[in-house]
């Protein structure tokens, strides 16, 4: 362990992160909303204390092992957690604890989506802005960003990309070098962002909404500039525009850019994980929507499937978007969009929850092992399209599942010993370890009626979540740290 170098990056990556909190700083003076001091004062101490923490080992040139890359990648996000909440802790509005601060700060950037706020139409737009910044920030994630620039500064990327970098299979790459595969996954990103502004803008938002918006749904995070969402306009185009870019945005990144570099969609069509995806999410909206219209909720079925369409995929895809309530909504409906978020998005996607890969890895074991009762004798590979997957990725999928779902009873159990009921107990853990935002009971709109206590809960819960369970979970074991 090359503690040396974990400091030297981990203060180039906090100088780098102060620089978000300068596009706020200039949102708030072009509104003159009163709030640009807070962003200011943030982005001094941030870039300080990066400072500090790089210098005295600037001159160190290493390669980073592995497991100095999750060492990084934990503390930054711990780190980022408390130094990202600087803003939102020094405004005046909104006036946050110090728990508040952080926990919306880790929401953000963990593209959770869960909030401790109310009246939201009446904060500063610096505010709004900041908050949807880390959520667009947090999304392919920052980490990724700077193995571009590493580098440059003599320090290998490759660590902290499969740190950071979701889903089962992270030895992949787009492109031969790390940081070119960095820069390819954001320029797709920025490409997303800015055609999902153009439709939100074309559909009747402001262009602070629009940019806004974008940021939070190729992100799968969640965020609002307004209390009601995507309601607060009650626009089928919006709606449309909202689901069809939370459907690509939970797709595989490298999807998009084979689809960009042969300028054909085939290759979408021929991946074995997006057809099961978009299979699970179109049976979901055609049961939610026949389930809506049956059942009196809406008056026509089109009605019906423009409400199951939006609310099914943001669930599902883990962003937490909604144009209704689904509390009300009859029978099992409300509890089986939350149980969708638990598959979330595809691997290589910016979706929460265990991936989609995952899931179809499990159901094909599970058929195997039925198929091996009655043939003991038969080698019965599992495949992914043509592609034999190996026993050690198949045994990993179900270290994953078992430790997650372990987790996910702990931090239930552990909620409800604070206070909490047990449907939100259920509701705020399955928020905020799947990054979905809103959950059930006295979560289902926010969480700023939940006790402190559950509040931390909820940010171990979502950092857990958005590094995948096992990059936090390594540094507890004594064979990490032994040489």
């Amino acid at each position: 362990m090359h503690f040396s170098m974990v400091q030297r990056v981990l203060g180039v990556l906090l100088m780098i992160f102060s620089l978000s909190m300068l596009p706020p700083a200039l949102v708030g003076l072009y509104f003159g909303d009163g709030a640009v001091l807070p962003f200011l004062e943030g982005f001094l101490w941030l870039f300080v204390l990066g400072f500090l923490a790089f210098w005295p080992v600037r001159r160190l040139k290493r390669e980073l092992k592995l497991r100095d890359g999750f060492v990084v990648v934990v503390m930054f996000w711990t780190v980022l957690g408390a130094t990202g909440a600087l803003p939102f802790y020094l405004a005046d509005r909104p006036d946050m604890s110090l728990t508040d601060a952080v926990f919306e700060a880790i929401s953000g950037l963990t593209t959770t989506g869960a909030t401790v706020l109310t009246g939201i139409d009446d904060l500063p737009h610096s505010i709004l802005f900041y908050r949807q910044e880390l959520q667009w920030l947090g999304g392919m994630g920052i980490v990724v960003l700077a193995v571009a620039i590493l580098p440059m500064l003599g320090v290998g990327g490759m660590q902290l990309y499969k740190a950071e970098y979701p889903g089962p299979m992270k030895e992949a790459k787009l492109t031969a070098r790390i940081a070119d595969t960095a820069k390819t996954l954001w320029y797709i990103y920025v490409g997303i962002t800015v055609a999902a502004a153009i439709a939100y803008r074309i559909g009747g938002m402001g262009w602070f909404d629009a940019i806004g918006h974008s940021f939070a749904t190729v992100a799968i995070g969640g965020f609002s500039t307004h209390d009601a969402g995507f309601a607060h306009y009650d626009s089928p185009w919006l709606d449309g525009m909202a689901t069809f870019f939370m459907l690509v945005a939970g797709a595989n990144f490298a999807l998009h850019f084979v689809a960009w570099n042969r300028r054909s969609l085939a290759g979408y069509w021929n991946d074995s994980e997006f057809r099961f995806y978009v299979g699970v999410l179109l049976s979901m909206v055609i049961l939610y929507s026949v389930m809506l219209w049956g059942g009196g909720i809406y008056d026509g079925f089109f009605t019906a499937l423009r409400y199951a369409a939006f609310n099914v995929v943001s669930y599902a895809t883990t962003t937490g978007f909604a144009t209704a309530d689904i509390t009300l909504w009859p029978a099992f409906l409300p509890v089986l969009i939350v149980l969708l978020a638990f598959m979330g998005g595809s691997t290589g996607s910016t979706g929460g929850g265990m991936k989609v890969m995952r899931v179809m890895l499990l159901i094909k074991q599970g058929v195997r092992e039925l198929k091996q009762l009655v043939h003991p004798q038969a080698e019965l590979p599992v495949k992914i399209g043509s592609q034999v997957v190996p026993d050690r990725v198949i045994q990993a999928v179900w270290g994953f599942f078992s430790a997650y779902i372990g987790i996910f009873i702990v931090l239930t159990l552990v909620m409800m010993g604070i206070g909490l009921d047990e449907v939100t107990a259920f509701g705020a853990v399955a928020a905020t370890l799947n990054n979905l935002g809103p959950g059930l009971g006295a979560v289902s709109g926010n969480f700023a009626s939940v006790p402190d206590a559950a509040k931390w809960v909820g940010c171990v819960a979502m950092i857990l979540g958005r590094l995948e369970v096992f990059t936090l979970l390594v540094l507890f074991t004594p064979v990490f740290w032994r040489r």
